[in-house]
């Protein structure tokens, strides 16, 4: 039987340069979803999935994340002594509801090479990679993260999410090409990077959630540098499924990919959107836009 998935690998070493100048000194990661850091949003994802033992692949200018999720014992002091109940319990609940570690990538060498950090951590155990800097939001009550550890616990391998792009966006993605053996779960037979459109085997793109099998470092160790010559994990994976069955899970829900600014725009209105406090006023000033 396959093992269960315990932990979770979350890379976010990268340079944000998309985001410049703000993300100079700010990490992209930590850009604010309305209150919170979008990276607080993918923790709590892992944690809503069940998995609480969390690597964090990081770089020099990253620190502000450590610093978000360490305790800060002054800070709690002093919202004790004046009575802001919700507030400290919030902050709390943020720093005991996980186990975060953090590792360095000293160089940046693609997401192939930011997994590879994680070797030592994961060891011989199945595991979730979610990207730092995109939110993912189920349709429904089971975190897409929870559904790709289903079907590895079930079927072995690894699991990757999917969601269908349009003909013109193929290009910017890891694209998955086999075929469906359950609604929405495919039995991969071809794996791209970035492929052209008319090399593309579907519109079916990796979106920012996997379960791996600890077989994919073998393949990461002997994968060569691929496109803008870094290490691409979808080259490692398909050289992996050569070995073992990789699934596809088309979902329902929406991703939020924050390495933009028009979508980062977008998914602060969204998230403002579902709060309580703040909805019925956002929804009123976007009417005076249209």
């Amino acid at each position: 039987m396959p093992k269960p998935v315990r932990k979770a690998v979350i890379p976010a070493a990268g340079y944000g340069t998309r985001f410049l100048p703000i993300s100079k000194a700010v990490p992209k990661e930590m850009l604010p979803l309305v209150d919170k850091p979008v990276i607080q949003y993918v923790v709590e994802e892992a944690v809503a999935s069940g998995i609480t033992d969390i690597l964090m692949i990081i770089s020099r200018s990253k620190r502000a994340i450590e610093e978000h999720f360490h305790p800060a014992f002054d800070l709690e002091a002093e919202l004790a002594a004046k009575g802001r109940g919700e507030e400290l319990e919030a902050l709390r609940t943020l720093q005991s509801m996980a186990r975060i570690h953090f590792v360095w990538q000293p160089k940046m060498g693609g997401l192939g090479d930011a997994i590879l950090h994680a070797r030592d951590h994961v060891g011989d155990e199945p595991f979730a990679v979610l990207l730092g800097d995109t939110v993912v939001a189920s349709a429904t009550d089971k975190p897409v993260t929870r559904q790709l550890a289903d079907v590895v616990e079930q079927h072995g391998g690894s699991a990757v999410a999917l969601q269908q792009v349009p003909a013109e966006k193929v290009s910017r993605y890891g694209i998955l090409g086999g075929e469906e053996i359950g609604p929405g779960l495919i039995r991969a037979t071809t794996f791209v990077e970035k492929p052209k459109l008319e090399e593309a085997p579907s519109n079916l793109a990796v979106s920012a959630r996997y379960v791996l099998s600890p077989g994919i470092f073998a393949h990461l160790l002997k994968t060569p540098p691929g496109k803008g010559g870094e290490l691409q994990l979808t080259d490692a994976m398909a050289s992996l499924m050569a070995e073992e069955t990789l699934h596809g899970l088309r979902y329902d829900g929406a991703r939020h990919d924050i390495g933009n600014k028009l979508d980062f725009i977008k998914a602060n209105i969204h998230f403002g959107l579902q709060r309580e406090d703040i909805a019925p006023a956002l929804k009123e000033y976007l009417k005076t836009l249209a």
